[in-house]
């Protein structure tokens, strides 16, 4: 039997999370940077004027990515430091660059930068698949901005919407997300090279107290790997503040994406709507007919995970004592990969289910009608007052007709005979034609075609234009 059958392998690596983002949390991708970070700092430390040649940065560059796993492990085990294992690793493939290995740095200087890299790229891939779902709830929200939908509150029947701006309700939860993200990316700085405590003690002795020339190599390091600064204090480690906003973001995308979950769980079950639905497809294994909401469900389920997962980072962010505490790293390793891990599946479904959305207009009018004269009960009220009636009278008519009718629907199942009562009662005095012109359901949504097209204009389009949407993300959900 296969060794993947006798250990745990994480869903989310098997079942859900696309390859970009398994790679950005992989062992290749971390120690890999972990290896171009001690290059950078070797680069950075010979221009500012330390003895370190060309042949020993060349020597480090020629091995960057010659990782032995097998001997990092058996230095491990016999240091019980993974920084210093993978040192000494690297150290043996680079005999002339050993001295200068991670010269003047704490672990954290591969450590947190490394995860600041990855929570940079990572933040960016979800970006981009945000910005898919943006386009595609964008198409359909504009498709059906004038279609007639019952709208609700209390998951009672309200005063109508339509489904196009109701998809905008789902497409601006994302616009915040959206502007969080970018904001959140924009402030990610590297820790750089601040030593044990954040005083930069070490490569004050490294340089004889030239402060300058230890601003340059931050700035050396921060620019080689494309940010634009270093933290400006710190202790040993980035303020963790950094993974709880993060984390933070995370949560928000999952949060929009729940809501919509179940409002496709709920329009599904009404008939009105459906996700995608493959030809081959099994709803249930007992029962053959049953087309389940198995994506949106999955989406929620993921969205959960990635909401309970903020409480990680916001107490490793309140529990650092002083200078550092390496209860962080056991949970950090965890929550942060997770989380990532589950928003990219999230939006990959949420990509999945958007491009293929199903809307059933017959269904949405037949429920809008058996509903709509409940609606007009006021304009008919209003019409028949404008044709000599008194409004106090009528307004007691059609209560009495209204709770009739409504016990007809749900005590016997008919139909709402509400306008059939209302066309027959003399008190009224109104024609069934004149009653009819009240039943035009497009009477009755207000502005919501020019909200969609004001809405996607303003708030949507921009941010379309500025950023591309993501490609190859995993749809086979």
């Amino acid at each position: 039997m296969s060794d993947n059958y006798n250990a745990y392998i994480s869903p989310l690596s098997t079942r859900y999370a696309s390859d970009e983002m398994q790679y950005l949390f992989s062992n290749n991708n971390k120690f890999r940077t972990w290896r171009r970070l001690w290059i950078a700092l070797a680069q950075a430390e010979k221009a500012a004027g330390l003895d370190i040649t060309d042949e020993q940065i060349e020597e480090l560059e020629a091995h960057a990515e010659d990782i032995d796993y097998e001997k990092a492990a058996e230095y491990e085990k016999k240091l019980r430091h993974d920084v210093m294992a993978h040192i000494h690793a690297y150290g043996d493939l680079c005999p002339k660059a050993r001295a200068i290995i991670h010269l003047g740095a704490t672990s954290c200087y591969v450590g947190d930068n490394t995860d600041m890299i990855i929570m940079r790229d990572a933040l960016k891939l979800v970006k981009g698949k945000l910005v898919s779902v943006m386009k595609n709830l964008r198409n359909f929200a504009l498709e059906y901005k004038a279609l007639p939908t019952l709208g609700y509150t209390h998951l009672q029947p309200a005063q109508m919407v339509t489904v196009g701006k109701r998809a905008t309700l789902w497409l601006y939860d994302l616009v915040l997300d959206f502007h969080d993200l970018e904001y959140v990316l924009s402030t990610l700085a590297m820790l750089g090279s601040k030593g044990t405590t954040g005083t930069q003690a070490s490569f004050m002795e490294l340089f004889g107290g030239d402060g300058e020339k230890i601003d340059f190599v931050e700035k050396y390091i921060a620019e080689k790997f494309g940010f634009a600064k270093c933290v400006p204090v710190s202790g040993q480690t980035y303020s963790r503040k950094f993974d709880s906003r993060v984390l933070g973001v995370l949560s928000g995308i999952a949060q929009s994406a729940y809501k919509f979950s179940n409002d496709m769980r709920l329009l599904q079950s009404f008939k009105e709507m459906e996700e995608p639905f493959e030809k081959n497809q099994v709803g249930s294994s007992a029962m053959p007919y049953k087309r389940n909401p198995m994506r949106s469900e999955r989406m929620g389920s993921l969205a959960r995970y990635v909401i309970c997962d903020t409480t990680n980072t916001a107490v490793t962010a309140s529990t650092q004592w002083f200078e550092r505490t390496l209860d962080d790293s056991a949970n950090k390793r965890i929550s942060v990969a997770e989380a990532f891990l589950a928003v990219d599946a999230i939006l990959n479904i949420y990509i999945n289910i958007t491009d293929g959305l199903v809307v059933y207009p017959k269904v949405i009018e037949a429920r809008v009608m058996n509903e709509l004269p409940f609606m007009a009960s006021e304009n008919i009220m209003m019409d028949a007052v404008k044709k000599g009636g008194d409004r106090q009278t009528l307004h007691e008519i059609i209560r009495e007709h209204s709770m009739a009718a409504g016990k007809r629907v749900k005590e016997e199942g008919l139909n709402n005979d509400l306008i059939d009562r209302i066309c027959a009662d003399k008190r009224f005095g109104l024609s069934k034609e004149d009653v009819e012109t009240h039943l035009d359901p497009l009477n009755y949504i207000g502005r919501c075609p020019e909200q969609v097209e004001r809405f996607i204009e303003n708030e949507v389009d921009p941010i379309l234009k500025n950023n591309s949407a993501a490609e190859g993300a995993d749809l086979l959900v």
